[in-house]
């Protein structure tokens, strides 16, 4: 089944080989080793909910550059490494990451709930219920750990999904 998100926090490293890739071909095949790695300490799996997620930590869009920084590169925003339709490769540097822990750390149910609310999804393909609330909240926690996680270690991180 496709379209699950997983976050993966790359030491420097790795994000100058996966920066150094050239073209949709290689960028996958760095991607590809990563996930058969699957170093449980520096990913986390964000399934479906990113969709929800990104909507509510930009502008209710599901767009690469909608709402505001740093908020904004926390899912889908950053630059785009992967050109092709069928896959997704979001990139946010070390300080961007750093950035971003702190933007999320004071995010919490009652933000998000209010943000659910207040926000529009251009073409969303959810229920907009409470279901899908309740499942972008189980995944917040972790969202804001990883984060936290990958600043305090140094770490870049990408967002990859297949479409």
């Amino acid at each position: 089944m496709g379209c699950r998100g997983v976050l993966f926090a790359l030491e420097t490293a790795d994000a100058e080989r996966l920066l150094a890739a050239e073209g949709d071909a290689a960028a996958m095949q760095f991607v590809e080793a990563v996930e058969d790695g699957w170093d449980v300490a520096w990913l986390m799996e964000l399934d479906k909910s990113w969709d929800v997620l990104h909507r509510c930590l930009t502008d209710g869009g599901l767009t690469f550059d909608g709402g505001e920084y740093p908020l904004s590169h926390a899912v889908l925003g950053g630059a785009l490494l992967h050109e092709g339709d069928d896959y997704i490769i979001s990139y946010v540097d070390a300080e961007q990451v750093h950035d971003i822990a702190r933007a999320l750390a004071p995010l919490d149910e009652e933000w998000l709930r209010e943000r659910f609310a207040a926000l529009t999804f251009p073409e969303y393909q959810g229920s907009g219920g409470e279901e899908d609330i309740e499942y972008a909240l189980a995944f917040l926690p972790d969202l804001r750990d990883f984060y936290q996680e990958a600043a305090r270690a140094g770490r870049a991180a990408i967002f990859t999904v297949d479409q």
